[in-house]
């Protein structure tokens, strides 16, 4: 982690303060998020009466469903079942951190860092991939524990890419979540499902519908802006007025016909950015930005 003085440091799962004491030692702060009330209680008596219990802040309560606060780097051993929610919960947190030192169960860590073609990369590799760079620093065997867990664990690393890409998270998750329920299969087989097309289905017809209320409200307030001031120069007027046909041309266009069907559009896009017959599971991040932009350049949206 590269801890500093000037350091606040988030620690998740402090249990009874042996890493805590130790980064107390060599920072200003450290953050600590505990659930267990007992360990709450070990930690606080560690440090009291020390020149160290100034520098420790407890917070008690689940991580998920706290508010995370400023801090610089992020350190944290985490049980597997809110090992994906904590991570997107901390790549999507602001302002931005330094990084997160985390460790996991041996399978989620290699997921984490998997790449396209490997057996194990899936929607949780690419999601994190998209908004940081993660790389594994370290094999943790069971019997470090006492009592041992059943699993292997490895320590990874994740630095935050500042700033972030310029993708709209919510649209590039609903894409990726269709890709990867069954990696192995074509797009063009994977986007035929009927829950996948009325979806898509639903969300295009919203953005028609959107997009034709703002320009029947463009153009109303423009005709009447020009009917109000008479004495408004002609030349801006015949600028609003070419506006206003040009919003109504484009409302024409954006009208959906009565034999409108959405499995034929989706397969077209699909052909059409020639990503039809390749498959998620051998698909990097700037293909799925090249087949998001596609989509919405179309009108059909995922969010």
């Amino acid at each position: 982690a590269a801890l500093r003085r000037t350091d606040v440091i988030l620690e998740v799962g402090p249990g009874t303060g042996n890493l805590t004491v130790k980064m107390l030692e060599k920072v200003k702060k450290v953050i600590a998020c505990e659930i267990d009330p007992r360990l709450v209680g070990e930690l606080q008596k560690r440090v009291q009466g020390t020149c160290l219990a100034n520098k420790l802040e407890i917070k008690v309560g689940d991580i998920l469903k706290t508010d995370l606060p400023f801090f610089d780097a992020c350190v944290a051993n985490l049980p597997y079942q809110i090992s994906s929610p904590f991570v997107f919960k901390l790549l999507l947190h602001r302002p931005f951190f330094r990084c997160a030192i985390l460790m996991f169960q041996r399978e989620f860590a290699l997921r984490l860092v998997a790449k396209p073609g490997s057996k194990l990369y899936c929607r949780l590799s690419i999601n994190t991939q998209l908004l940081a760079r993660v790389d594994h620093l370290m094999k943790v065997g069971k019997n470090n524990f006492r009592p041992p867990p059943k699993v292997e664990s490895s320590v990874v690393r994740i630095e935050p890419k500042n700033p972030p890409p310029p993708i709209n998270f919510q649209e590039w998750d609903g894409l990726v979540r269709i890709a990867f329920v069954r990696k192995n299969k074509t797009l063009s087989a994977a986007f035929k499902s009927s829950a996948v097309e009325q979806l898509l289905d639903h969300n295009y017809r919203v953005h028609c519908s959107l997009h034709n209320m703002v320009s029947s409200f463009l153009i109303s307030s423009i005709s009447v802006y020009c009917d109000l001031h008479t004495d408004f120069n002609k030349s801006k007027k015949l600028i609003l007025k070419s506006l206003m046909y040009q919003k109504v041309f484009q409302k024409c266009l954006k009208e959906i016909p009565e034999n409108f069907k959405i499995a034929e559009k989706i397969q077209t896009i699909l052909k059409d950015t020639g990503y039809s017959e390749k498959r998620a599971r051998s698909m990097d991040i700037d293909d799925f930005i090249r087949l998001l932009h596609g989509f919405n350049s179309e009108g059909i949206h995922f969010s």
